[in-house]
């Protein structure tokens, strides 16, 4: 006798699935992920990739299937070989390394992140002492504080500001990671302004727009839904960050990069799921996982209003050429 398995609804009926908007890639995620396939196309495989192409377990197994090889030491590229820098960015020992070695780059970096290196560059030659708000160990972090030798502090939490001792007429600037939490970052760099009056911010604000623009999308949903999905992998900073915001405005929210990550208790009883994805996570995984959690319940799918961003960036020079 064959056993049917059935598949558990346990949510009310009438349930349904809004969508965020925006959501998923960013133009600087879209573009780091054509180089890698146009050096494949171009060049044939293997195409080394010094770290992560973008932080999303989809995405790198995706194009490892293509023929891109992940690295995280410019050792393992074979002397001459083809190489990617990853979006994030990297330091100048980094590439003073791949010079050394006669490796052929293809930089993947994301512009909005040159953009934050330019700034760093800048202020250091014009003597001030630059603070950066980010993650330690982060690979954007690393890359940034890279970009010069010295003068470059990091800054985690407002309790890092206490620590500090320049001279309130001492030259300061500060810089952020691209991907930090929009209302998070503002409350460290109002601490900082308070401590350091006269510290000198960016011309314009270093959190992208992307970044920005899933949070307020997150904003937006969570009061109109009783539990949160992020499409995104543990790595990624920016779906982290969805994720806690979606649970500082008090509704529960997990973080899943596969399917079969869902479970079916997170929807017990839940009328509207709410479902977004962080800016390295692919539309076609964040449908994926929408049409699993339709086996959970929920019949119809809602797209939200929201900011349609036609953001693009171009492919290096040295890669179309």
């Amino acid at each position: 006798m064959n056993k049917q398995t059935n598949i558990q609804t346990p949510m009310q009926d009438n349930a349904e699935i809004l969508m965020a908007q925006p959501r998923g890639f960013c133009a600087g995620v879209d573009r780091a992920i054509n180089i890698v396939e146009e050096a494949i196309t171009r060049f044939g495989a293997p195409i080394y990739v010094r770290h992560e192409i973008v932080h999303n377990a989809f995405v790198v197994n995706d194009l490892r299937e293509k023929g891109a090889v992940f690295v995280e030491d410019l050792n393992e590229v074979p002397q001459g070989g083809i190489v990617v820098f990853s979006a994030h960015g990297v330091s100048q020992e980094v590439r003073r390394d791949a010079e050394a070695r006669g490796l052929q780059v293809y930089d993947a970096t994301c512009p909005l992140v040159t953009k934050v290196h330019l700034e760093v560059v800048k202020m250091c030659k014009e003597d001030f002492t630059v603070l950066m708000i980010g993650h330690a160990g982060h690979p954007e972090v690393e890359g940034t504080m890279g970009q010069v030798k010295e003068g470059v502090y990091l800054i985690e939490t407002i309790a890092d500001i206490a620590s500090l001792n320049f001279d309130e007429n001492e030259k300061i600037a500060f810089v952020t990671q691209t991907t930090l939490s929009v209302d998070e970052t503002k409350e460290i760099v109002d601490a900082l302004t308070k401590k350091y009056p006269k510290i000198v911010q960016p011309r314009k604000q270093d959190i992208c727009y992307a970044t920005q623009n899933r949070q307020d999308a997150v904003k937006f949903m969570a009061p109109q839904v009783e539990v949160v999905i992020v499409v995104g992998s543990k790595a990624s900073s920016n779906s982290n960050r969805l994720r806690e915001l979606a649970e500082k405005l008090g509704v529960p929210a997990y973080m899943v990069d596969a399917p079969e990550q869902l479970q079916a208790e997170w929807f017990a009883g839940k009328k509207r799921v709410g479902l977004t994805a962080g800016a390295s996570a692919p539309e076609s995984l964040a449908q994926l996982i929408a049409a699993k959690i339709q086996e959970f319940g929920p019949r119809s799918v809602r797209a939200l209003e929201g900011v349609v961003e036609d953001v693009t960036f171009s492919l290096p020079k040295n890669l179309v050429d």
